[in-house]
């Protein structure tokens, strides 16, 4: 199945669930208005959850399985092409989450625990941001450095291990190289866990809104 299909179909699913839920879309009274909220409320939920999910799978399952059971070098190729691919969709999902939320809760009107929530998703997205246009291509750049001196040292090729250090020790282009890549993976890590955290803060706020 292709990945246009599989689209359609996960929104098929989607419009079908109105069927098995109408009283969503009656939420809040009847009327444009009360549709529109509706619809905004669902838009930020399926947004919120897109890039909690995401950053959950690749920060905790994912990079791990692969490092584990890949070759060093290959996992580090992987994951230059996958992480734009990354920031770019849960950055595109923690705007659409910020513009749902502040049509939803205007700042004018909103009340203090509702602007808070909106500077946890807004804090989100500066650092998903920040991780897809400025410290994942320079940390994506540096990689690509290492790993070429690193293949001319006759290393990179292990799995579930780095002989990285090790070999640093004999050579100090390669250490100074790893202090460089380790300033800038570390920026992106740090970003990266500030945004799940701050999307896992707006979590307790949506929980406490469901009538389960």
């Amino acid at each position: 199945m292709g990945w246009a299909a599989r689209f359609l179909t996960a929104v098929s699913f989607l419009a079908a669930g109105v069927l098995f839920a109408p009283d969503a879309l009656r939420l809040g009274g009847s009327g444009d208005g009360a549709t529109a909220a509706a619809a905004a409320r669902l838009v930020h939920l399926l947004a919120f959850a897109t890039a909690w999910g995401a950053g959950l799978w690749v920060t905790f399952v994912g990079g791990i399985v692969m490092f584990k059971y890949l070759p060093r070098h290959q996992f580090g190729s992987l994951q230059g092409k996958m992480f734009p691919a990354y920031f770019m969709l849960i950055s595109t999902s923690s705007a659409i989450s910020v513009a749902a939320f502040a049509y939803l809760h205007p700042w004018k009107t909103a009340s203090t625990i509702e602007r808070y929530q909106l500077g946890f998703l807004l804090s989100a997205l500066g650092c998903n941001l920040s991780n897809l246009l400025v410290f994942t291509p320079m940390t994506v750049e540096m990689m690509m450095k290492r790993h070429k001196m690193e293949k001319d040292l006759g290393i990179g090729t292990e799995v579930g291990y780095s002989k990285n250090a090790e070999t640093a020790r004999r050579s100090p282009a390669l250490a100074a190289m790893n202090r460089k890549f380790g300033m800038i993976h570390g920026l992106s890590s740090l970003a990266n866990i500030l945004s799940f955290g701050s999307l896992a803060m707006h979590s307790w706020y949506l929980s406490s809104k469901l009538d389960l």
